[in-house]
């Protein structure tokens, strides 16, 4: 799996290509200028950037989103497991509901995922 990972300030500036995406890269300045304070320049630099690890795709003046939030938080979860509990999705679950007791909403919750998967 490649791995997809990016630090808070790219983070805060994805969420706001997630948000209005798609837009125009001029609207993308304006609203890092107004959000992040930054400038034409490090909008541009740090668009590059994602752009080439693949989160966006910046085309004629558009720019589209190519990994969606919800993707990135997939990947991110997949490694952590990956990396943490040997991949094991039971292992990391254990470990977690030993520090916090799942609802019966949450344990609802999870007997769908699990049945929808199993395809009852």
């Amino acid at each position: 799996m490649e791995e997809l990972r990016l630090g808070v300030v790219e983070m805060q500036f994805a969420e706001i290509i997630w948000k209005q995406a798609p837009l125009s890269s001029g609207a993308l300045v304006k609203l890092s200028a107004e959000r992040l304070n930054w400038k034409k320049s490090t909008t541009y630099t740090v668009l590059k950037k994602l752009c080439e690890r693949g989160f966006f795709e910046n085309t004629e003046g558009q720019v589209k989103v190519l990994v969606t939030r919800e993707e990135y938080e997939a990947r991110q979860t997949q490694q952590f497991v990956a990396e943490t509990f040997d991949g094991s999705l039971p292992a990391f679950l254990a470990a977690f509901t030993k520090q916090k007791a799942l609802s019966a909403e949450e344990i609802a919750e999870i007997r769908r995922m699990i049945d929808h998967m199993e395809g009852g």
